[in-house]
């Protein structure tokens, strides 16, 4: 075990793994701010908490079977139309009525967090298992090690957006950016693109475009809707 832990290359390639996961982990952060804004303090903690050791959990698992995933036709085009709809629900003001408690709202945002989380890092993970050369557990470990970094970036960006609500559209904008780079990368519209380069930029702008458009849209009509008229 000692020798195991004096080789460089798996000190290497645990740095290798960390540095992957800080960089692509922007998103993630994001994700996981924008599904906790409207917690209570400490609920946003324990969501926090239980969202990341959940993806990092899944994730693990998921990088043995990712490379496979991303070859099969229209995975991705799925995952790209899931982001856009929780980009799009994130935009909508929550439920204020007495039927929606806050244990339903926490597990709410948890359930978000892990489902966007783990579809937009379908193929981020593929850099963090090559870097790992078949060592699932260092994998394991190098992602335990950002847990700290990606709250902190989540609460980081959570009080940003209490003074910036201009953020949480930028979020949800990033989401639907993300989808339609998804789809651009989908076997079964890639091999149309060749002559088609165009929509690699157009389709991730379109995608954030549906996202904040239709959101803002949908929650004006709840905002509407919600005004009380006049008798």
């Amino acid at each position: 075990m000692f020798a195991t832990l004096s080789d460089p290359t798996l000190w290497v390639a645990l740095f290798q793994i960390i540095i992957i996961n800080v960089l692509l982990s922007g998103d993630n952060a994001v994700i996981i701010a924008l599904a906790c804004r409207s917690l209570p303090p400490k609920q946003q903690r324990n969501a926090f908490l239980i969202g990341t050791v959940a993806i990092v959990v899944l994730m693990t698992a998921l990088t043995s079977v990712a490379s496979i995933l991303l070859t099969i036709p229209y995975v991705e085009m799925v995952g790209a139309v899931l982001l856009l709809w929780i980009g799009i629900k994130l935009l909508l003001p929550e439920e204020e009525n007495g039927d929606v408690n806050s244990s339903d709202n926490f597990w709410a945002a948890v359930k978000t967090i892990i489902i966007a989380d783990i579809v937009m890092s379908l193929d981020n993970v593929l850099g963090m298992a090559g870097a790992a050369k078949g060592h699932m557990g260092l994998l394991f470990v190098g992602m335990v090690i950002t847990i700290p970094l990606i709250l902190f970036g989540s609460a980081m960006l959570m009080k940003l957006m209490e003074r910036f609500p201009i953020i949480v559209t930028i979020g949800a904008g990033l989401l639907g950016y993300v989808a339609g780079e998804m789809a651009v990368e989908d076997p079964a519209l890639k091999g149309h693109l060749a002559n088609a380069h165009y929509l690699e930029i157009a389709l991730p702008i379109l995608g954030a475009a549906i996202v904040v458009i239709v959101g803002k849209m949908l929650a004006a009509r709840h905002a509407a809707a919600a005004v009380p008229t006049e008798g």
